[in-house]
């Protein structure tokens, strides 16, 4: 046998699924599905979405985070998701990867938000290594002072998934949809969000990403492909479903008890 596969063999099992421009609410109910109905460790990759959208932690008020005139009278869907962390906007070039994995599968990562940030840490490291200013700073990925790449997380039993959304590039006028939170990083120095956000593209190429996102996880797994159409045999069952797309009619409700307290 050779070295390769003995490797191979002690290795867990991580079943890839790469998505392109998969809408972001499709990609959080198959998160939500795989980690609640699945045995097995995800990693799901997802390169874009199709429209702006908003994303919001589970606990986050759309009155506290997003500036809800202008997200009505556009019409910006925004979505509560089933894991804590903040608010985004993302698009067609905002790149995605979650890692959803079994306790016992990574015994190195304790099941607490702490442990497993520095894993993924340390996982992107190897990702963005040669790149300089790249680090794990207050749960953000950064390179030097600004933020590019922004996580969330649910640890359920024995299970937890941990989710990124990396800023590729960004469109400046859309940040304007999104307030300043209350609770903001330290390092923030309560820079708007221009100031605050870098774009990954002028680090490396979008093709690299994903390649050295995938190596790095094969560095601690045994990957396995499996398109989209085949998660059926996979998650089987009735499970929780936290994730929604808020309603118009929610949006204006938020907005109008916002107006009656002022």
């Amino acid at each position: 046998m050779s070295v390769n596969k003995a490797k191979d063999l002690r290795l867990p099992l991580m079943n890839l699924v790469r998505l392109q421009g998969t809408p972001i609410l499709e990609q959080l109910h198959l998160e939500e599905r795989l980690l609640r109905t699945s045995s097995d460790n995800w990693c799901i990759v997802n390169d874009g979405t199709n429209v702006p959208t908003i994303v919001m932690g589970m606990s986050g008020k759309p009155s506290q985070l997003v500036e809800l005139g202008p997200v009505i009278e556009d019409r910006i869907p925004v979505i509560k998701r089933f894991t804590g962390g903040g608010t985004v906007i993302v698009d067609k070039s905002t790149m995605f990867v979650s890692l959803i994995c079994n306790k016992y599968d990574v015994p190195s990562v304790q099941p607490y938000p702490r442990s497993v940030m520095a894993w993924s840490g340390s996982l992107y490291g190897e990702v963005f290594k040669g790149i300089n200013g790249f680090q794990l700073r207050e749960n953000d990925y950064v390179f030097g002072d600004r933020k590019f790449g922004g996580n969330a997380q649910s640890i359920i039993r024995n299970r937890w998934i941990h989710h990124t959304s990396f800023l590729w590039d960004y469109n400046v006028r859309n940040m304007a949809y999104l307030k300043l939170p209350s609770r903001v990083p330290q390092y923030r120095l309560e820079r708007d969000h221009t100031d605050f956000v870098c774009r990954m593209k002028n680090y490396m190429e979008r093709s690299d990403f994903v390649e050295k996102t995938v190596k790095a996880v094969e560095n601690q797994f045994t990957l396995k492909q499996v398109n989209l159409e085949d998660i059926d045999s996979y998650a089987k069952g009735e499970h929780l479903k936290s994730t929604k797309l808020l309603t118009m009619e929610e949006l204006e409700e938020a907005m109008a008890g916002t107006t009656q307290n002022v």
